[in-house]
């Protein structure tokens, strides 16, 4: 066999060789402790996704200067975090997802019931108002990964009645930190269960008011992402960063679309293919921006 033949015949053999060592291993996704998979019951929660867990969206001790007592469930909807309030001036802060029947309870109240994979029903409005979303659901969905109130739910009383006011886990990891546009306060699953071993029936639970966020937490602001941050002049030129950006990309993004477009028809056009019938390719799947779409979520 010739040198050439030789090098021409080693070219074809690699995919056959590579194909006999195995295809390679993926790497594993990074796992945030505190967010692992969980096996709870019957049902397995997933991690939280890192890119999820952004600085300021995950659960953390921090310090605490608000006047409430140890064990008081602290509700800001205005900076979309809720603290349980601990010993020594501290406290634990979670992050929060807010729906629309989330603004509209303030003051306080108490932990009047608490369960673990809680059923979910529709209210009559929810089903009147939008019968395409709500109504199959009006006989009640059963708990479990599916159910929007997630692994547990905190049921808020005053008066010895029920509220609506709840306070529950979701499997939709991409809606924490968000305003979202139905629903009451949600966190990640991981975090719900933590909060739901510490606190009892009875225990007390303010929400605050928005001149309240303003003086303990400070003004807030949307970043380019949607992401509520501290209103600061850091984050202001960040944003603005950002938002060139991402200008530019969808620029870049959307020239790349319109050269595949030309080759696309250009490739019908070769083989005397109108472009009305030019088939187009298939679409990839759809990527949703966290708390900017789907009004379903709760």
């Amino acid at each position: 066999m010739s040198h050439a033949l030789a090098r021409i015949f080693a070219i074809l053999a690699l995919p056959l060789l590579a194909a006999c060592a195995g295809a390679p291993t993926s790497k594993e996704p990074p796992v945030v402790p505190g967010y692992e998979g969980i096996q709870d019951g019957e049902f397995f929660i997933e991690p939280v996704p890192e890119k999820y867990l952004y600085e300021g969206n995950r659960r953390v001790e921090v310090a605490y200067t608000g006047d409430e007592a140890p064990g008081t469930i602290v509700v800001d909807t205005y900076a979309r975090k809720l603290y349980l309030v601990g010993e020594g001036g501290t406290a634990t802060r979670y992050p929060i997802a807010v729906g629309r029947e989330g603004l509209s309870f303030r003051g306080t109240g108490v932990i009047g019931r608490k369960a673990e994979w809680p059923s979910w029903t529709p209210t009559a409005n929810m089903v009147r108002t939008r019968p395409d979303l709500y109504a199959a659901y009006a006989g009640g969905l059963p708990g479990g990964l599916t159910n929007p109130l997630g692994a547990r739910a905190l049921y808020l009383y005053r008066g010895g009645r029920d509220t609506m006011f709840r306070i529950h886990g979701t499997s939709d990891s991409a809606s924490i930190g968000y305003a979202t546009s139905a629903g009451c306060i949600r966190l990640f699953n991981q975090d719900i269960i933590d909060l739901y071993t510490k606190v009892p029936n009875g225990a007390r639970v303010k929400v605050r008011t928005e001149g309240e966020s303003l003086a303990l937490e400070g003004p807030q602001m949307s970043d380019a992402y949607g992401r509520l941050v501290p209103e600061t002049p850091e984050n202001i030129a960040q944003k603005e960063k950002d938002m060139a950006a991402i200008a530019k990309q969808e620029a870049k993004d959307k020239a790349a679309a319109e050269k595949a477009d030309k080759k696309r028809l250009a490739a019908c056009a070769r083989r005397g293919i109108e472009p009305a019938d030019c088939p187009r390719p298939a679409p990839a799947d759809a990527v949703v921006v966290a708390g900017t779409s789907d009004t379903t979520r709760f």
